[in-house]
């Protein structure tokens, strides 16, 4: 997938990859693309309801090995 922007919040545990997303996020424009890249396992779920609280789209989560990537799409 195609993205904007690259953000790595490997070895962060929660809040600071939500934190530093929505950090981010703000600094793009919309329809922009934001890839992250995290290794909390609370992170699949902390980034659903990110995603449902500001109404950036989660557009697509992955694994490998301990790697979470996110692909969320600003508002």
């Amino acid at each position: 997938m195609e993205f904007t922007k690259d953000l790595d919040a490997r070895g962060l545990n929660c809040p600071l990859p939500i934190l530093k997303t929505k950090k981010a996020l703000a600094e793009m424009t919309t329809g922009q693309v934001l890839r992250v890249q995290a290794t909390d396992p609370g992170s699949v779920r902390d980034f659903q309801a990110f995603a449902k609280q500001t109404g950036n789209d989660l557009l697509e989560q992955s694994q490998d090995g301990d790697v979470l990537t996110f692909y969320m799409k600003r508002k």
